[in-house]
């Protein structure tokens, strides 16, 4: 059964008096345990896709699924939650908390989730281990290399065991070998935890280590081979 479902997807985005199709009618289905590229240049409409089935953007017309949940039938609030308990995110950025520690960057959705604070902090410890940041426990952001920091990211996404992880352009600010590093860490959470990744990328050695590539143009999916 499929953990996310987009039916008739479309997004029209407003820029003055222009109108811009940002997708124009998306058909995609993903299975638990995938790990999937949805490639395409700037403008293709890879990351307006990927932020509708986080439930950060909102489609003007079809139907989003994520986890047997239909985000036109949730109001803020349950997106807000199904964000929190099922969605994780990875962005280019890495989008960590500057003043945090990487455990406690890594602790700080569990935190949100109400986890307890040892059972938190033995997870968080665990996860870094796994990612291969452990001794580094205590570093803040500004003390790791961006690579480390994306590892801190990746780790903080899969922590609470979401049912889909998001991760938009990953590799953007790492030079080949560590993004490299990365996908390969990113690839053993998939096939050891089953963690379904989709990557929104330009880039060719993310396309080439995903075991599907979706390809986007226009706003319209125009290969889809696995």
């Amino acid at each position: 059964m499929a953990i996310v479902e987009l039916k008739d997807i479309k997004k029209t985005y407003t820029q003055g008096k222009v109108k811009i199709e940002a997708l124009g009618g998306v058909d995609l289905s993903i299975e638990k345990g995938e790990f999937v590229a949805i490639a395409g240049p700037s403008g293709s409409g890879k990351t307006t896709l990927l932020n509708i089935m986080g439930g950060l953007d909102l489609p003007d017309q079809g139907r989003v699924m994520v986890d047997n949940h239909t985000f036109s039938k949730m109001n803020q609030a349950d997106l807000a939650s199904l964000r929190l308990h099922k969605i994780g995110f990875v962005f280019q950025a890495y989008n960590l908390i500057p003043v945090l520690s990487a455990i406690e960057n890594v602790e700080y959705v569990m935190l949100l989730q109400g986890v307890p604070k040892t059972e938190r902090h033995d997870r968080a410890k665990a996860i870094l281990d796994d990612v291969g940041l452990g001794g580094k426990y205590d570093r803040r952001p500004a003390e790791l290399s961006g690579g480390q920091q994306q590892r801190v990211a990746v780790a903080r996404a899969i922590v609470s065991g979401p049912a889909i992880v998001l991760a938009d352009e990953p590799t953007a600010n790492l030079d080949s070998k560590t993004g490299e590093g990365l996908l390969l860490m990113m690839e053993k959470m998939n096939l050891e935890k089953r963690v379904t990744f989709i990557f929104s990328t330009h880039d060719r050695m993310v396309m080439e280590y995903a075991r599907r590539l979706v390809v986007i143009r226009d706003g319209h999916i125009v290969n889809d081979k696995k």
